[in-house]
């Protein structure tokens, strides 16, 4: 029986791996799962067994195994202790800070930004403040459903599609931040919105502040307009600017942003469960904007383009410039049409700037410094400087103009078929002679012209092909072109006939109406190409005043006898050339008449150009009128009723 009974206990400890157990006291009667009832009753009854060394129940484990669980649980507490480390002590003052901005927030008080003034001190801009709804992403509901219903609450208050609010909120990444929803809201809705916000998380209605332009279209270029920082705007500037701040887009507003911004204040605040502002705890002022005084005349600038619109009844499009030559301060700068720019104030709609950018006549573009157009005759006065300074010609060379010049196959005509005769200098400007600058630009037999280099380098010393430094966003360089540009990029020589064209404002030479004004205002004082600028005066928040001083750019490339020249061809122009029709003015005026070929099938553009008096010139004027015609039709009596406005009512 004790073999059996030894058997089957092996088995057993064999098939549980080495676990064993002791019988002991086993009820007679009970069965055994191995069937030892009788044989454990039998050793009982005998009590001959000896189990002293299984005298428990337990499990074998070994020394290398236990060294594992030892390890593994040092590891596990190591980790622990290491998380909680780095959440308590080097994480800590994150995480508290989060937690405290749950109850504590810094909200910023807006700068008022600075204002424009003409030169006699007119308001040409005010900040008009009012109310605006502004929504902080991060204390919306989470849930969809809550969120969606907030959302169409607002809707159906502030009359905005709950599609525009969703798409105001996921234009940005930055959640913790306010985000304006809608700017300029009637008082009605206001309070409504108001009595509404406290059970909305994340909504509020505050003072908000926004530009009201009061000078009319003839300004919109000019200043431009301010509108919300965009998410491309935001992200270059995230550090000085807020997700609901204003910034300037184009024009002065653009140019000036940075003086004209001002600085935020602070105000820390407690706020609810829903965002919503409970008490201040501390606050710090704003500092506002920078105020800027122009040398614009606002009453000169309405009167020419009441002029332009009169003249032209939106049948065509033009610019003038008017400015003074003695410091390159503008006096007028007109883009004709024009368009409101306090429909950018609150937020165009998109039908209105559809309208505005659909506009054949391009009301948004700024031909006065971004329009690049050929010169046409106005550009002989700096040829003829140029062929003087050079020696080319003197006051009393003469060429004898007899309806063009003829080189192999190709004629150069000029504009009277039948030519002009004798000309000399005085007579080339006041009559536009084409012949006489073809002869000093490119030469002619055995007569040596500047040549395609000189010329180029003149142009250049006159303002031409560079910008000139206005303070306005978007000027453009125009173009002087040369042997090198057409080689490697129409792939041809330069011929003759380049440099003829060239040497009356055609062919590939490209300007803008600021250039031809600014190379005006060159001859008119003597040889000085001042930076032209639109700002003379900075009044800081403290009350100190910048002045801003001329800037010159170049002087004495072409003496005073040679300009003294120029001017006086350019007054002969007025007295018996291409724009007697000035001469009635009652002040002595100089000027240059201009028509450029551009399209074969379009009309040319018309320019004049003009200072006045001729003595002591303070006002230059530079029109151009696109597909205007004849200069002397066109351009030059929209110059002289400019004109007669100014010094009559000097």
């Amino acid at each position: 029986m004790v073999n059996k009974y030894n058997q089957a206990n092996a088995s057993y400890r064999d098939h549980h791996d080495q676990e064993f157990f002791m019988v002991e006291n086993i009820d007679i009667g009970r069965k055994n799962s191995l069937g030892w009832v009788e044989d454990s009753v039998y050793l009982e009854k005998n009590n001959s067994h000896d189990f002293s060394s299984q005298q428990f129940l337990s499990l074998s484990l070994s020394e290398k195994k236990l060294k594992y669980f030892i390890f593994f649980l040092i590891l596990s507490l190591s980790i622990l202790l290491g998380k909680s480390f780095y959440l308590q002590i080097i994480k800590g003052h994150d995480y508290f800070s989060l937690a405290e901005n749950n109850r504590i927030r810094t909200k910023f008080i807006k700068a008022q930004r600075g204002i424009f003034y003409d030169t006699n001190g007119e308001v040409l801009v005010r900040n008009v403040s009012g109310f605006s709804l502004f929504i902080t992403p991060s204390d919306l509901p989470r849930d969809d459903k809550d969120r969606e219903q907030v959302i169409t609450q607002i809707s159906s208050i502030i009359d905005l599609s709950s599609q525009d609010i969703t798409d105001k909120l996921s234009d940005y990444r930055y959640f913790f931040q306010p985000i304006t929803i809608k700017t300029g809201i009637d008082y009605q809705r206001a309070m409504a919105l108001k009595i509404a916000s406290t059970d909305l998380p994340g909504v509020t209605l505050e003072i908000d502040s926004w530009r009201q332009y009061l000078a009319g279209h003839s300004f919109s270029h000019l200043l431009g307009y301010v509108g919300k920082i965009n998410a491309e705007e935001y992200e270059l500037e995230k550090d000085n600017y807020l997700l609901n701040d204003n910034i300037g887009k184009i024009g002065l507003e653009k140019y000036y942003e940075e003086l004209l911004r001002g600085e935020h204040g602070q105000k820390l605040v407690e706020v609810d469960a829903y965002g919503q502002e409970k008490k201040i705890i501390s606050k710090t002022e704003f500092s506002p904007g920078s105020d800027l005084v122009l040398s614009i005349d606002a009453s000169l600038q309405k009167k020419v383009y009441e002029i332009l619109e009169a003249r032209l009844k939106k049948q065509k499009t033009a610019v003038v410039i008017i400015s003074n030559p003695q410091n390159g301060e503008i006096l007028s700068l007109v883009d004709y049409p024009n368009y409101d720019n306090n429909l950018f104030a609150l937020g165009i709609g998109f039908d209105d700037y559809q309208k505005l950018i659909e506009d054949e006549q391009k009301p948004l573009f700024m031909r006065s410094i971004a329009g690049e157009y050929p010169s046409g005759s106005t550009v002989k006065i700096v040829i003829a400087a140029a062929a003087l300074q050079e020696g080319v010609v003197t006051k009393n060379t003469t060429i004898n103009s007899v309806g063009g010049i003829r080189v192999g196959e190709w004629f150069f005509p000029d504009w009277q078929s039948n030519g002009h005769g004798v000309t000399n200098v005085i007579k080339a400007i006041a009559q536009s002679v084409n012949t006489y600058f073809y002869y000093v630009g490119g030469g002619y037999g055995d007569f040596n012209g500047l040549g395609v280099e000189r010329l180029g380098q003149y142009m250049k010393l006159f303002g031409l092909g560079e910008k000139l430094g206005l303070d306005l966003p978007g000027e453009k360089t125009g173009f002087v072109p040369n042997q090198q540009w057409k080689n490697e990029v129409k792939k041809e020589p330069w011929y003759i006939g380049d440099t003829y064209h060239l040497s009356i404002g055609q062919g590939d030479l490209l300007v803008t109406p600021l250039q031809v004004n600014f190379y005006t205002n060159t001859i008119a004082n003597g040889g000085t190409l001042y930076r032209p600028k639109l700002v003379k005066e900075i009044i800081k928040s403290d009350g100190v005043r910048e002045i801003i001083m001329p800037e010159i750019m170049r002087r004495d490339f072409v003496s005073q006898a040679n300009i003294n020249i120029v001017r006086e061809a350019m007054r002969e122009t007025v007295v018996s050339g291409s724009a007697r029709s000035l001469s009635s003015l009652p002040v002595l005026v100089a000027g240059k008449t201009g028509t450029a070929q551009w399209n074969n099938n379009k009309e040319n553009h018309a320019w004049f150009t003009a200072f006045a008096p001729y003595y002591n010139p303070t006002f230059s004027v530079t029109v151009l009128v696109e597909e205007g015609g004849e200069g002397s039709v066109t351009a030059s009596p929209i110059a002289k009723e400019i004109l007669s406005y100014w010094f009559s009512h000097q």
